[in-house]
């Protein structure tokens, strides 16, 4: 049994479901991929984000945060002539700039896994009820951080869904059988 909100018409959404979906992730390509995703998401359904997750994958070189860091104006066009991906230039810019400061982040803890690990204490957050949160103080304290340190598409609920998506918060429904 998975999750009610899970398309299972959606073979795409069921795998990411069943094998990423509050899976612990230590991992900062992947952790990068993920924050990219989620910040592309803001005002779409994850459902369209994932369905267009491989045509991201290929426009952002593989979501390599070192190149996208460097991505100059002509890269941005390119981006936004491309119709396969969402097109944005505020989302676009933003995962640019996100890039270099997932970069000084790495620098200054080593890696951007043990930063962002250290808000729940290198702990998984396993919820025990089966209420849909968007928000919580975790994800509120996370914003506010990357904030502060001049990311921008990662509101309250941007970072709870990636928090989620990266295994810091585990929101399996109780009867989900990937719990």
């Amino acid at each position: 049994m998975r999750c009610k909100w899970v398309n299972e018409k959606n073979i795409l959404y069921v795998k990411y479901h069943d094998e990423e979906w509050g899976i612990e992730s230590h991992d900062d390509k992947y952790l990068f991929e993920m924050l990219l995703l989620e910040s592309f998401q803001a005002g779409l359904s994850w459902e369209c984000v994932l369905n267009k997750r491989e045509d991201f994958r290929v426009s952002f070189d593989n979501f390599d945060y070192k190149k996208i860091a460097l991505y100059d104006e002509n890269k941005i066009n390119e981006l936004m002539s491309n119709p396969k991906i969402i097109r944005n230039r505020l989302k676009i810019k933003s995962t640019i700039k996100n890039a270099n400061i997932f970069i000084d982040i790495q620098k200054e803890f080593g890696s951007f896994d043990k930063y962002i690990w250290s808000f729940s204490n290198n702990k998984v957050i396993k919820n025990e009820n089966d209420i849909f949160n968007t928000t919580s103080s975790l994800s509120d304290k996370v914003s506010k951080d990357l904030k502060k340190r001049g990311m921008s598409f990662v509101g309250s609920t941007i970072i709870y869904s990636y928090l989620q998506a990266i295994g810091i918060i585990n929101d399996h429904e109780l009867k989900c059988s990937f719990r």
